[in-house]
């Protein structure tokens, strides 16, 4: 039933996905301009990575919800569109 462009086309958007998510990894490591001014300096290398791994942290939640409301979405239009055919 699928043609050989919807395959590509789905592979294609797979490896897109993938390159994103990898991507949105290697930029987690930021801190905020004023976190970063609050514990700038040598002495307080322990609080920044702590602090450094808490903005992480709070910033995987909101994707996570995204990726499974997105998730939940696609499974229902596959479903209907399952039925209607």
């Amino acid at each position: 039933m699928h043609t050989k462009n919807q395959t590509l086309n789905s592979k294609f958007q797979r490896i897109i996905f993938g390159i994103c998510i990898f991507l949105i990894g290697i930029s987690a490591n930021a801190q905020c301009a004023m976190c970063r001014a609050a514990l700038g300096g040598d002495s307080n290398t322990k609080k920044a990575e702590a602090v450094n791994d808490g903005i992480v942290y709070l910033m995987v939640i909101p994707y996570l919800l995204v990726i499974i409301i997105g998730y939940l979405i696609y499974k229902m239009y596959k479903s209907k569109k399952k039925k209607a055919v």
